[in-house]
């Protein structure tokens, strides 16, 4: 395979310096790997590089180079994770793909924010992030309090390390949306987000992390992060995964839900595990939660301004409905008038 094909067979406009580095370290990359490729496909630059590699008669792969985000050690056990859930909860996840030297790369890239590369079975499987049926959001419901038992059976090996989030994770995401707020809100509505902030806090200091309703959790699942074989569910990208509420799990996928739809996935994942008599009361906790964490990642991006800015009468308006203690999850909520 030539340089020329594998330029030719990239799609996407990364920045130069990144994309040359993101290159360089996926060709060395795969050459521990026996496989016969035939074509890379860039498909995103975030916290991680990644790429879709097609081979001839192996199937697809996705390879990540990954951020400073993540340790070997915590990269490692998300590896761990999925493939228990793939091999003994038969979920069908990502699971990594073994080289002579393991289940990850060191880069030796300069750029210490690439220090890490994996290599994982691509999941089969389509997208359906506009048109989600009734029954798609039962079937995502089913499949998250599937993987939530899962947890109950798991035992960690020594060294399994995954970020926490709750109390402390929340506290970093505010200390980035409260350094860049301005560019968002006024300070008149800011005041509305600290109140939030403070309820949030005492709610979680009020919550005891059972067995029954915390554990490993995906982190990140919403619809962008599902794909549809033959109608049912399979979860991709655990890049986020880690310990948390069971109910904080479910509140990325409520957040681009209607209302009625936010009741399918409830009856989806009620139809598998029980769920706590209050449940509902946390779950709005951990929607304002995880709204206020989306800001903060992406508030420090110029371009992501004008799209915070034109949300704010939606998401003011479930700032307010929670600090008023109103039920807001399963109703139509009025926009914020902001004058």
């Amino acid at each position: 395979m030539t340089e020329h094909s594998l330029w030719s067979g990239i799609t996407g406009e990364p920045s130069r310096s990144l994309w040359r580095s993101g290159r360089n370290i996926a060709l060395r990359a795969l050459a521990e790997y026996d496989l016969e490729w035939n074509r890379i496909e860039l498909i995103g630059m975030s916290d991680s590089v990644t790429f879709r590699i097609e081979t001839e008669n192996s199937g697809s792969f996705l390879l990540r180079i990954h951020g400073e985000r993540f340790s070997r050690e915590e990269i490692l056990s998300e590896l761990e994770w999925t493939r228990y859930l793939n091999q003994t909860a038969g979920f069908v996840v990502p699971q990594g793909l073994a080289s002579s030297g393991g289940y990850i790369l060191e880069t030796g890239s300069e750029e210490r924010r690439l220090a890490w590369a994996t290599v994982m079975h691509w999941v089969e499987g389509e997208p359906v992030e506009v048109n989600l049926t009734d029954d798609h959001v039962f079937r995502m419901g089913k499949m998250l309090a599937g993987m939530h038992e899962a947890d109950t059976l798991f035992v960690p090996s020594d060294g399994f390390t995954r970020p926490v989030w709750g109390a402390d994770s929340f506290k970093l995401e505010w200390s980035k949306l409260e350094e860049h707020h301005a560019v968002m809100v006024t300070e008149e509505q800011w005041k509305l987000y600290q109140a939030a902030a403070a309820k949030i806090r005492t709610d979680l200091e009020a919550m005891q992390p059972d067995p029954s309703i915390y554990g490993l959790i995906h982190g990140d699942l919403h619809s962008g992060n599902v794909v549809f074989d033959q109608g049912e569910p399979r979860a991709i990208d655990f890049g986020r995964c880690g310990y948390g509420y069971f109910l904080y799990d479910m509140a990325p996928a409520l957040m681009e839900l209607s209302p009625a739809q936010r009741g399918s996935l409830i009856q989806g994942y009620s139809s598998v595990r029980e769920l706590e008599p209050d449940y509902e009361r946390k779950l709005e906790c951990f929607f304002v939660m995880i709204m206020i964490g989306n800001y903060s990642h992406h508030i420090s991006n110029p371009d992501e301004i004008p799209g915070l800015r034109e949300e704010q009468p939606y998401a003011l308006a479930y700032l307010r409905e929670y600090l008023q203690g109103e039920r807001f999850l399963f109703r139509r909520i009025e926009p914020f008038v902001i004058e």
